[in-house]
């Protein structure tokens, strides 16, 4: 399952171990072919003898090595039997590390989409191998330098000839429902996978979709007719795995063959256009000309190579500007930001520029993803999942501060938790970006001032420069962490 690594200062519930160095990691367990630990700061997964003759064919096959080598999953090497920490252990290895955990409700559209076509893609290539995946999770794919990857090596076993795909409804809860309803509906529909962590049920589905949805070639049999047939058979075990019988019915190669080519052609045939969300296009209405433009970006190339360190944070990210500057100054780089649209946008021209130094995410800041699951620690929160050396929070305060009345003590405090640099802007009251939120509402923010922002951020820093963005009334401030 699913490689969650929230700090391990801050897991509540992580399992014991005989070493008092190692933990089992609290976002898997679910699989009793094996599970994810840490040791001294690197990831393992152990594997159980119950799964000893599928792993043995996922090697021999060469399946493993043409999904690594093909970039669909990650690779891993063997470990030491010696370094497990269950009795249990069969093998033990160690996966590529990742460089951040991210969930299916942080991605954009197309971030979702593509991880559900790498998981038929690495389904149709299981079947050549003589093996089919047992699981079609969301949270087995993972964005690693630009592009989705599988991370979970025990999702596959050895097929039994005319068995339905075990992974179907998985795959249409995980994957086909929320993009339906985000192409379909509302692209804010993509938050249901937060409450349903498990997929989005299809009854849900059918009933959100439009009505001429069920006369669609794809979602008509996938979502509406699959979802009948899950209330149909709800008392008789069945999963819908491939037919409305489930594991009692039987599909032949050929028809299977057909369910996987539907889902595909079904998935590549969702489209969803990014404008039209609030700040999608906000990137090309700034309140800069070209000088100011000019001064900004030279200011925050300046701080940046002062600050150090090689994880940059860009909160408030828009469609990335600045998280390619930061990128191009050598940093790995996550651009948060709380617009759909935007988060598109930015990933669109990521995969169009072949770029894997940044990852995009939707997030909002005053709202971010929380811990959840089994004793809200199996999905790790966002903010504990922060591995900044650098934050950068450009043209966003004004928006925490008046937009969501945060009060700016508790916007520098969030931030000094964050990371020990953080390179800030200052749009005052004066600013037309800042008038505009001030005109649908009363102006009670008497401390917003570039006094009181100085107050405020000087508690929990220590300023390193101040530069003042020509041709604007802005200001740019780099603080280290005192």
């Amino acid at each position: 399952m699913t490689t969650a690594t929230p700090k391990p200062e801050r897991g509540r519930h992580q399992s014991p171990s005989r070493d008092p160095g190692s933990w089992r990691d609290p976002g898997s367990w679910r699989d009793p072919a094996g599970f994810v630990f840490h040791r001294d700061g690197v990831v393992y997964r152990q594997i159980t003898a119950s799964f000893a003759a599928d792993w043995e064919h996922y090697l021999a096959s060469g399946l493993h090595d043409r999904l690594r080598d093909e970039d669909v999953i990650l690779g891993h090497d063997d470990a030491d039997i010696g370094m497990a920490i269950d009795p249990s252990a069969w093998r033990v290895i160690r996966p590529e590390p990742l460089e951040l955990v991210s969930y299916p409700y942080e991605w954009s559209f197309s971030q979702l989409k593509d991880a559900a076509l790498l998981t038929l893609r690495a389904q149709d290539e299981a079947w050549e191998a003589g093996m089919t995946l047992r699981d079609a999770s969301a949270y087995n794919v993972q964005f690693q330098h630009g592009r989705p990857v599988l991370i979970d090596s025990l999702s596959f076993e050895r097929a039994e000839p005319g068995r339905p795909w075990i992974a179907y409804r998985q795959f249409c809860e995980n994957f086909l429902a929320p993009l339906a309803l985000m192409a379909r509906v509302d692209i804010r529909l993509g938050r249901l996978l937060r409450e349903h962590l498990d997929g989005v049920p299809l009854d849900l589905a059918a009933r959100l979709l439009p009505g001429r949805a069920r006369f669609s070639l794809g979602l008509g049999p996938h979502v509406f007719l699959h979802a009948r047939a899950q209330r149909q058979h709800a008392d008789d075990g069945a999963t819908g795995a491939g037919s409305s019988a489930g594991a009692r019915a039987t599909m032949s190669a050929s028809k299977l063959a057909t369910l996987i080519e539907s889902l595909r052609d079904t998935v590549a045939g969702l489209e969803w256009d990014p404008k039209g969300t609030v700040w999608a296009d906000y990137a090309d209405h700034t309140s800069y000309g070209e000088a100011g433009t000019s001064a900004k970006e030279a200011a925050v190339v300046a701080a940046l190579r002062k600050a150090g360190g090689r994880r940059v944070w860009d909160l408030g990210a828009n469609t990335g500007r600045y998280s390619r500057l930061a990128a191009e100054q050598g940093y790995r780089v996550v651009a948060l930001d709380v617009d759909p649209g935007a988060v598109e946008g930015n990933y669109r021209a990521i995969r169009a520029d072949g770029r894997d130094d940044i990852l995009p995410l939707l997030g909002d800041l005053t709202d971010p993803s929380p811990a959840l699951g089994w004793g809200s620690a199996e999905r790790a929160s966002l903010l504990d999942r922060v591995d900044a050396d650098i934050v950068l929070a450009l043209a966003l305060v004004h928006h925490l501060a008046i937009g969501s009345n945060v009060p700016l003590p508790m916007v520098a405090a969030l931030f000094a938790s964050l990371a020990p640099d953080v390179i800030v802007e200052f749009v005052p009251k004066q600013d037309a970006m800042v008038q505009r939120l001030l005109a649908s509402r009363r102006d009670v923010f008497p401390d917003y001032t570039i006094e009181g922002f100085r107050d405020a951020f000087g508690g929990s820093f220590g300023l390193v420069s101040e530069t003042p963005i020509e041709g604007t009334k802005r200001t740019l401030f780099h603080y280290r962490r005192r």
